[in-house]
């Protein structure tokens, strides 16, 4: 399921409402008796967990461009820091 196919109002909820609604559904499909009349909610059941999947792996990747953004930026601290004290080794000698 492609992002632009995701149904507008799950859009903009959370990973939190998503999970809240799939065990809504989840709860309401163990008290079913009748299994023909949970196939519709055990279709938006699929749909909502393929769009709690999407929204993981989109928030993974932005916490992991993060992490690496940052690393760097401490990386590259740390190369300053070690260029300037040796420069002030050298000064010495």
């Amino acid at each position: 399921m492609k992002d632009k196919n995701l149904p507008p109002d799950n859009n903009t909820s959370s990973l939190e409402e998503l999970t809240d609604q799939a065990n809504q559904i989840i709860e309401s499909l163990e008290n079913e008796n009748d299994l023909n009349s949970s196939v519709e909610s055990y279709q938006q059941l699929l749909k909502l967990n393929n769009i709690i999947e999407k929204k993981f792996h989109k928030n993974f990747r932005s916490i992991n461009e993060e992490t690496n953004k940052k690393i760097k930026e401490i990386s590259k601290k740390k190369w300053r820091l070690n260029l300037i004290r040796l420069q002030r080794i050298q000064i010495f000698f």
